[in-house]
């Protein structure tokens, strides 16, 4: 299977990048590093990266920033960072993506455990997982050609084992699932 993974370099990344291409073909995209340059906030981008790699077969998203701070610290532009990098990239990657993906392809995209768990300090992204979530409930029953779309929602990385993260992603991509929050390790 043809992947790509955008985000490659990022904390997940590096843990699904070589799992991963034990069994399938990686292509890396990321703001700053990998094989190609996306940026996640600029619709344009995401065409043009789509235009450039041939043949996907699964798009994994495990990059977006958002902004950490409690209540009263935020304003729009704060929460605006979130919104246009995880919640709307990860949304237009599927938007777009699906006019390029392989029939019968998949995107799996990654929200948090802060949209069902939210603490202190973290409103700006229980917002952004939750809208990922409600995104991929939603759109997952219209998209046509056979693709699918899942979200990976995982704890704090450093608290989840490895095996957990890498399954929970490789069930995405390699399962006939669809409309599915795979929670891992709440």
């Amino acid at each position: 299977m043809k992947i790509l993974l955008i985000g490659a370099k990022g904390e997940i990344g590096k843990i699904l990048h070589p799992a991963l291409a034990k069994k399938h073909e990686i292509i890396s995209a990321g703001r700053n590093s990998g094989d190609f340059r996306i940026d996640l906030s600029d619709s344009n981008s995401i065409e043009n990266l789509f235009k450039e790699i041939k043949n996907i077969d699964a798009c994994i998203c495990v990059a977006g920033d958002c902004y950490t701070g409690d209540l009263h610290s935020l304003d729009e532009k704060k929460i605006n960072i979130g919104i246009q990098n995880k919640l709307l990239g990860q949304i237009n990657l599927v938007l777009i993506g699906q006019k390029y993906l392989n029939e019968n392809g998949s995107f799996t995209l990654t929200s948090g455990k802060m949209a069902d768990k939210p603490v202190k300090n973290n409103i700006g992204k229980a917002i952004v997982n939750g809208g990922i979530n409600s995104f991929v409930l939603a759109a997952s029953l219209e998209l046509e050609r056979g693709i699918r779309l899942n979200a990976i929602s995982p704890a704090k990385v450093s608290d989840i084992p490895i095996e957990d993260l890498v399954n929970a992603y490789t069930k995405s991509i390699e399962e006939s699932i669809n409309g599915e929050i795979i929670k891992v390790n709440y």
